[in-house]
C-alpha cells in the first residue's frame, strides 16, 4: 500500500530531560528525539521502567510513578494533554481485540472518520491491508477463529490504521513463535519506516533490537 507521508515529513518525537520517577527514587532519564522513520529501543531487566516509561509517553503513568520533563511531537508538546488528544498508538504483547467485532470491523474501528470518504473506500483499504500480511479474505472472521499470529497481524493493523503520529512497542513480539516473530517484527518495521512514524520499542530480546535498526539505550538493574 502506498503511504503519502509528504503532509507529516517532520515527524519527531522529543523526550527533553524526561525522568520517571518511582516514590521519588528515578527510574529512567532520557534526553533524546526519536525521528520519522526511527525506532528507539529501551532494554533492561523486568522492573526497571520500561513499561512505565511508555505510560509516561502515552499520557497514563499512574501512582507511585511520576515524571518530570516534557514529551513533545512534531514540536507541540503533550506532556498536560489527555491520553486521547495525543495521537499516539501503542502496541502490547497481547492483541486486545474486541472478540465481538469481525476482523474488519476491528480495523475500521480504529480509523480517523475522514480519512476515507466512504464505506466502500474504506473496506478496500483495509482489504489491501489485509493482504499485505497475508491476510486476504479475512475481513469478516471473528477474532475467535484466528491464531495468535493472526491476531498479533490484525492488531498491528489496527494501530497503524489510526493514523498515529507515534507508536509505541511494549514486546508486541514476545509472544509469536520464532519463524512469525521474524515475520511480523519485519513487517511492523518497515510499515513504521514508510508511514514515517518515530517509535519507541522495549524488549528484552536483542534481536528485536537490532532488527528495529535505531538506538538502543540500555537500563540499568534496579
Amino acid at each position: 500500500m502506498a503511504v503519502d507521508t509528504g503532509a507529516k515529513d517532520q515527524r519527531i518525537l522529543s523526550l527533553q530531560h524526561l525522568q520517571v520517577e518511582k516514590e521519588g527514587k528515578p527510574l529512567v532519564t532520557l534526553n533524546t528525539q526519536v525521528q520519522g522513520q526511527s525506532v528507539l529501543t529501551i532494554m533492561g531487566p523486568s522492573g526497571c521502567g520500561k513499561t512505565t516509561l511508555l505510560n509516561a509517553i502515552f499520557g497514563q503513568l499512574a501512582a507511585p510513578f511520576t515524571f518530570t520533563g516534557d514529551i513533545s511531537i512534531n514540536g507541540r508538546s503533550v506532556t498536560a494533554l489527555e491520553p486521547y488528544k495525543r495521537n499516539i498508538g501503542i502496541m502490547f504483547q497481547d492483541a486486545l481485540l474486541f472478540e465481538h467485532m469481525s476482523v474488519k470491523e476491528n480495523i475500521a474501528f480504529a480509523m480517523p472518520p475522514k480519512l476515507h470518504s466512504t464505506k466502500q473506500a474504506q473496506s478496500q483499504a483495509i482489504d489491501t491491508m489485509l493482504q499485505e500480511v497475508s491476510l486476504e479474505g479475512f475481513g469478516e472472521r471473528g477474532i475467535d477463529a484466528l491464531s495468535g499470529g493472526q491476531q498479533a497481524r490484525v492488531s498491528l493493523l489496527r494501530t497503524l490504521a489510526a493514523e498515529p503520529d507515534v507508536v509505541l512497542l511494549d514486546e508486541p513480539f514476545s509472544k509469536l513463535d520464532a519463524s512469525l516473530r521474524s515475520q511480523i517484527r519485519t513487517w511492523t518495521f518497515e510499515q513504521i519506516k514508510q508511514r514515517n512514524i518515530p517509535a519507541v520499542l522495549v524488549t528484552h530480546d536483542i534481536e528485536d533490537a537490532n532488527a528495529a535498526g535505531g538506538e538502543i539505550i540500555e537500563l540499568m538493574p534496579c
